[in-house]
């Protein structure tokens, strides 16, 4: 089985490429689903953040994900042909448990791309596409993420594309303190917005598309709107912040130059874009987006402890392949041991039950080791032993009951 991935990274491909092809949850389930069952594919799950779109996909075929990703979207795929950067094998599971770490983010070691990894193969489960590889290869990569924030820390402050967005409007501004603020999106980035604002003194009122009591999580010190306002609860503002999930501007640049006083700052964190780009060009307003955050610096060195992490999930992935892989073979190698054994009983005679058992196990571990030479190292030997004398400790006595629920092989 092989493992592939096509992606687009931001460090390569630009907004107006990546945006192509970025999807909300929902389509990414789908997305999920329809790939997973097209010809060839064993497993898949879909990767779809503001920075990245990376397409993992499990095959005994030569596929290019970039190209099925562009079919089951509907989206042309010359403008990507040139544009994904294709990865298999090995190389492929490094790449995701350095995205999981943080050390392939726009933002070095931001804290959302493990939550998104997470939503990744949760959704890829949910569509039924995610096949065991893929399960165990993500396991890893969390794992890998969840260890480096633990016990390593690459940055100093918090780091998330909202955090640096304030960081932008307090340099711009000089002081948030008493400016207004309008944030359009609820979401995840769009709450942490508002509450970074709030933090910095900032006069903050979020849209909300529809209000649960108790059920919609507003920032405290937030005030709201309905989404159909935002336009009059902006106008006079100080500084805008867009963060949602619409496949479609949620602010033109006709709509903005309508208003009387529109935003002199306004940041657009969604990708697909949620501002239209022309907004930029109209006087007295400045606009960013997500590519304008974050440290593009590719020549960081990984700090050791964070490699000495990396390897070890990357370890702990191969030794689960080889496993997998030598699975078919366990039954005939049972069976040639078996026949192994059973020809040294012609000894029982000359030999006591002891003796026999210790010269048919002596002999089996012999050929197994011998047929193993220049792949088996002494760890292994000793891992080995640690669980057969662990197991063998456990072992009922001869004559006593077995616990409900396990067998006498269990």
């Amino acid at each position: 089985m092989k493992l592939l991935l096509s992606g687009l990274e931001h460090s390569q491909v630009p907004i107006a490429l990546r945006e192509g092809l970025s999807f909300p949850k929902n389509r990414v389930r789908e997305l999920d689903r329809a790939l997973g069952e097209l010809p060839g594919v064993s497993g898949c799950v879909l990767l779809s953040t503001c920075n990245r779109t990376e397409l993992y996909v499990t095959s005994e075929e030569d596929l290019d994900p970039g190209r099925l990703l562009c079919q089951a979207a509907g989206v042309p795929y010359g403008p990507y042909g040139a544009a994904f950067a294709t990865l298999s094998g090995e190389a492929a599971a490094r790449h995701l448990l350095e995205v999981a770490a943080g050390l392939r983010s726009r933002i070095w070691g931001e804290d959302q791309i493990i939550s998104q990894v997470k939503d990744a193969i949760t959704l890829g489960r949910e569509a039924g596409a995610a096949d065991p590889l893929l399960e165990t290869l993500f396991r890893c990569a969390i794992a890998a993420g969840k260890e480096v924030r633990a016990r390593v820390r690459l940055t100093q402050v918090p780091v998330s594309a909202a955090s640096r967005a304030v960081e932008l409007l307090r340099r711009e501004l000089g002081s948030l303190g008493g400016k207004r603020a309008v944030v359009i999106g609820n979401g995840e980035m769009g709450r942490l917005s508002a509450a970074l604002l709030c933090q910095a003194g900032c006069r903050v009122t979020v849209t909300l598309r529809s209000y649960r009591h108790g059920e919609t999580i507003v920032p405290p010190g937030c005030q709201v709107v309905p989404y159909e306002e935002r336009f009059p609860a902006m106008d006079g503002a100080d500084l805008l912040v867009s963060a949602t999930a619409s496949p479609h501007y949620t602010v033109t640049a006709a709509q903005l130059a309508a208003l009387a006083q529109p935003p002199a700052l306004v940041v657009d964190l969604a990708i697909p874009r949620d501002v239209e780009p022309g907004a930029g060009e109209l006087p007295g307003v400045r606009l960013y987006n997500i590519d304008d955050f974050g440290d593009l610096d590719t020549a960081r060195q990984t700090p050791p402890e964070v490699e000495a992490i990396l390897q070890a999930q990357m370890e702990n992935f191969t030794r689960w392949l080889r496993y997998r892989d030598c699975l078919p073979g366990v039954p005939g190698l049972k069976e040639a041991l078996a026949g192994r054994v059973l020809a040294l009983r012609e000894l029982g005679e000359a030999l006591d039950q002891e003796e026999l058992v210790q010269l048919a196990v002596g002999k089996t571990v012999d050929l197994l080791v011998s047929g193993l030479a220049g792949r088996l190292r002494p760890e292994d030997l000793a891992r080995c032993e640690e669980k057969v004398r662990r197991r063998a400790a456990h072992r009922p006595a001869v004559g006593a009951a077995v616990p409900q629920g396990r067998d006498r092989h269990g």
